[in-house]
């Protein structure tokens, strides 16, 4: 297992160590022993959520505040996103800056994303299905959320907008300034 580093604190792109040969290929995706050696982090998911949906969608920027906050793994199983995050910790050197990265069927990356930051993705290709691990159950009483095209934050979410497919729960978000975090 590979461990990236990104200008953000905390978050981590895992690559994990795939197999290939005439059959195919295999790979653990997960295994708590070894991400807690490669990581140094001691984290016990208890919730995992999929996703399917079509080229254009646009899901997000969503967040989970205290005390049901989550820190989320997430991955392609089919197909490719742009995985963005926004750091959401007002305490944070990198408060209101983003990051994305590329997760598909093909680079079988692995984002790790701690409590603190909203998540989104937008999908690259026809379909995808995305996978994703959290260590804290969904409460809808703490969930937040941030506007995908907030001018402050600027994201390129890697689609044309004006084609994006956004629910209307996720039009009607806050921007930045406006947003309920308790980080």
């Amino acid at each position: 297992m590979n461990i990236i580093k990104t200008p953000i604190e905390g978050l981590l792109i895992i690559e994990p160590r795939v197999f290939n040969d005439d059959r195919g290929y295999f790979y653990e995706s997960f295994n708590q022993n070894t991400f807690k050696n490669a990581t140094g982090l001691d984290i016990q998911f208890v919730q995992d959520n999929q996703a399917r949906s079509t080229i254009n969608v646009l899901r997000g920027l969503h967040y989970q505040n205290p005390p049901h906050a989550q820190t989320k793994l997430i991955r392609a199983l089919q197909g490719t996103i742009w995985d963005v995050v926004v750091d959401i910790r007002k305490e944070s050197a990198t408060f209101g800056q983003w990051f994305g990265i590329e997760l598909s069927e093909e680079n079988k990356r692995q984002f790790l994303i701690p409590k603190g930051f909203a998540h989104g993705y937008s999908v690259l290709s026809e379909t995808a299905e995305v996978f994703y691990k959290c260590d804290d159950f969904y409460s809808k009483e703490d969930e937040g959320g941030l506007l995908y095209n907030d001018p402050a934050l600027n994201i390129d979410w890697k689609i044309d907008l004006k084609d994006a497919i956004v629910s209307e729960k996720d039009l009607k978000q806050p921007m930045l300034t406006g947003m309920n975090a308790r980080f």
